[in-house]
């Protein structure tokens, strides 16, 4: 189906149910429960899951598959918001045409600095990556403020052209992105018992980018270039050897990846209209170098779920306040409670790096395939128990 195999085709309705299903299963717990802190369903934070998902996807092409470590990929991420918010600035607020400048303009710029880049490899490109991303921060902040508007960012105003859309709505107020009319903050709430459920319309535009993002990168996995690329990561002086010329594969690697950065870039732009250098820092860059490997580098669905497992701590664990862990504990006697919660403390709020860090150490030594290494080697165990549990029932003498 779709030109993949079963095991990949089975992979892409799996993500697609997960995808599709994720106002229920990021809510498991009920509105008014003590546990409603771990409920990540709301629009904002589902959309950033699938955004920086695609980003991580894109990342995993060059890192994953070609082996070549970016610390500058932030940059295409910032160049598409810039390219999006503007494109809502002159043309109109429908994010079709923002999207689709947001991948070219970032294109354009990976074909540049990944010819440059890819003139050396391992830590020299690394670090020439690093450097073009904080030239484009400097820019962005300060020498190009005419087009970035600086430090405040670039936002929409009223005086904006908008040539083929509105620039004010009735009530004088900026108009909001939309897809052909369905605005991207249009939401529908579905309460069931003690459970509320959010629809986003902004969520499933970009989950349906981020399933298509996802079959792309099947098909590239899968495709004779993708061995090509897991060539270059094997032994690229080997190919070489062979006649073979590594370099147009790992541009068009690292072209394919800025292209899916500046995708996440747009949709970002799409569903908040604000584009700011801050998303060009090198921060953002090695976010998602912890996002690949956390997953597990190299495989498909793995830079999905490091970038979710990032951003729901980002979210949602640094929630956690000395508030929420005296209500959490205030079973215990007075003198206990306060004792658990400082020793928790440092762990949770603004110290959610802290747990994050200890959880990549430990992934990084124990499970180096990440987070997909972790659930084979389970399901590992779990069928050979069931293979024993079968070889002892069927060994039983009969009665």
């Amino acid at each position: 189906m779709f030109g993949l195999d079963k095991k990949d085709t089975s992979l892409l309705a799996l993500v697609a149910i997960l995808t599709l299903a994720a106002p229920f299963i990021l809510n498991p717990f009920p509105t008014n429960s003590g546990l409603a802190q771990f409920n990540a369903g709301y629009p904002d934070l589902m959309q950033r899951f699938v955004i920086f998902g695609i980003f991580a996807i894109g990342f995993n092409i060059l890192f994953g598959l070609t082996g070549y470590l970016s610390f500058g990929h932030a940059a295409f991420l910032g160049i598409g918001s810039y390219s999006a918010v503007w494109m809502f600035k002159l043309l109109s607020m429908n994010i079709i045409p923002a999207i689709i400048l947001s991948v070219l303009i970032s294109g354009i710029f990976a074909v540049v600095i990944g010819y440059i880049s890819l003139r050396r490899t391992g830590i020299y490109f690394s670090i020439l990556t690093l450097a073009f991303a904080q030239m484009s921060f400097a820019l962005a902040y300060s020498v190009l403020t005419p087009l970035t508007n600086g430090e405040t960012g670039l936002q929409l105003t009223l005086e904006d052209p908008r040539v083929l859309g509105q620039s004010a709505t009735a009530d004088g107020s900026i108009p909001v992105t939309n897809l052909f009319g369905a605005e991207m903050r249009s939401s529908f709430d579905m309460v069931v018992g003690p459970w509320s459920f959010t629809f986003s319309v902004g969520y499933y535009v970009c989950a349906i980018a981020m399933l298509l993002a996802f079959y792309l990168a099947i098909r590239i996995f899968r495709s004779p270039f993708g061995m090509m690329l897991r060539a270059i990561k094997s032994n690229q002086t080997r190919m070489n050897y062979t006649g073979l010329n590594p370099k147009p594969y790992t541009l068009a690697a690292f072209v394919i990846s800025g292209m899916y950065a500046g995708l996440a870039g747009g949709l970002l732009a799409s569903m908040d209209p604000l584009a700011g250098a801050e998303r060009m820092q090198w921060t953002a860059s090695g976010e998602v170098v912890l996002m690949t490997i956390l997953g597990g580098a190299g495989t498909l669905i793995g830079p999905v779920l490091g970038a979710g497992m990032i951003k729901y701590f980002e979210n949602i664990f640094s929630k956690i306040n000395d508030n929420v862990l005296h209500g959490w504990f205030s079973f215990m006697p007075d003198g206990l409670e306060d004792l658990v919660v400082t020793i928790i403390h440092p762990f949770v709020g603004k110290g959610w790096h802290l747990t994050l860090g200890i959880i990549f150490m430990l992934v990084v030594i124990f499970l180096p395939g990440g987070l997909v290494e972790g659930g084979q080697r389970i399901a590992k165990a779990f069928r050979g128990k069931k293979a024993d549990d079968n070889k002892s029932a069927s060994t039983e003498p009969a009665e």
